[in-house]
């Protein structure tokens, strides 16, 4: 194997291929971002007014919603979810084992209790097929997360919500954007939840986050919870929260908003690269997109079926490739949730220890793309 990677024209031409590139993208808005930054700062208006109301009015019309709700971070968006629709103590809520942690965190902070479900061992989302078989009469809620920009198979899960009478809350942090059957993720639950940190599709330059949803009664109880549990000053309806979309993270995103398709185009189209590229190697499974579903391609996850992942990991960064796993743990089996696990995934288990996450995101170079492929054919065919 050492031989044939050190003759391959990838090894002797070094390039440097970061996970995420942030800094490209802030470059080809300055001089915008500097404008607004400074209508914030001559205003001294830092908490509440018009960059706040512009930016809830664009962003729940791009996500196809009635109303949008910013708040201080995602973690957060799902907490004032789950209290907003009623969910607390003695309830139960489904959630997929393979997620980032705040998933299931904003549950327990609830005082819920975290249901965990399988993967679907195509697309890593939630399995549908296994859902009805975790709900109880303490089922109050599902968490269907799209995961890596794919959407969730929606409509077996609300006809399942219908079903028993249970809330959906959409987790759609990572798939600002993305479309089931031509509906914006975020638009077909009770409630959807959106992160805003910088590394996200549609990324602060901080944190920040929202809620989006159709049901005017709904987005008040949100205003009031995120705002010390009152819509005016000195009013305290219920025991509420701080967490307030602040203006200037506000104000950035609303330009940014602006670029969110084309950026997502450009996802896409690095992703069917890497596809023609990776489809036919053997030893690597590429990402599998529902029929239907218009992924945006947060992350690019493949799986490695042969080898060791650890060793083509440590291959790609000694060539100057930054890859990640998303995510080494699932939920149930991280020690801070092992209270909840009371059965195991085994999809999601048997998938933490082989799915690795390629370089993704809108400013990736063709010829970067290339290069990351081409050490994959390497390693794997050596």
């Amino acid at each position: 194997m050492a031989k044939q990677i050190e003759d391959s024209p990838y090894r002797q031409s070094r390039m440097s291929v970061p996970f995420l590139d942030l800094k490209s993208q802030h470059r080809s808005l300055r001089e915008d971002l500097w404008r607004v930054w400074d209508e914030v700062l001559d205003s001294a208006g830092f908490i509440g007014g018009s960059p706040i109301e512009q930016f809830e009015k664009a962003f729940a019309a791009f996500c196809e919603t009635k109303h949008a709700v910013g708040v201080g971070n995602g973690t957060d968006a799902l907490l004032l979810a789950l209290r907003a629709l009623g969910i607390g103590r003695g309830d139960e809520v489904i959630v997929p084992a393979n997620s980032f942690v705040a998933t299931a965190a904003g549950v327990v902070h609830a005082g819920a209790t975290p249901v965990f479900v399988d993967i679907d061992p195509r697309t890593y989302n939630i399995d549908v097929n296994q859902i009805e078989n975790h709900i109880s009469p303490q089922t109050k809620a599902i968490i269907p997360v799209h995961l890596y920009g794919q959407p969730a198979d929606m409509n077996p899960v609300l006809e399942l919500a219908r079903l028993y009478g249970l809330k959906v809350i959409e987790d759609a942090a990572q798939a600002h954007g993305a479309l089931y059957h031509g509906r914006r993720a975020g638009s077909m639950g009770d409630a959807a939840c959106f992160s805003f940190y910088p590394g996200k599709n549609l990324g602060a330059c901080g944190d920040g986050g929202a809620v989006v949803t159709n049901d005017p009664d709904l987005a008040q109880s949100l205003r009031r919870l995120r705002e010390h549990g009152g819509i005016r000053k000195y009013e305290h309806d219920v025991v509420g929260y701080n967490s307030r979309l602040d203006s200037l993270q506000a104000a950035a995103l609303h330009i940014k908003l602006a670029f969110l398709d084309e950026r997502n185009e450009m996802r896409r189209k690095h992703a069917e690269g890497y596809r023609e590229l990776l489809s036919d190697m053997p030893g690597i499974v590429t990402p599998f997109v529902l029929s239907g579903v218009s992924s945006v391609f947060h992350l690019y996850v493949i799986r490695v079926e042969t080898g060791s992942r650890a060793h083509l990991q440590e291959y790609l960064k000694d060539h100057g490739v930054q890859t990640l796993i998303h995510y080494p743990t699932p939920i149930p089996r991280t020690r801070a949730f092992a209270a909840f696990r009371t059965h195991d995934c085994p999809i999601a288990e048997e998938y933490a220890e082989r799915i690795l996450s390629l370089p993704m995101y809108p400013e990736l170079e063709k010829s970067q793309l290339e290069y990351v492929a081409g050490l994959l054919s390497d390693f794997m065919q050596a």
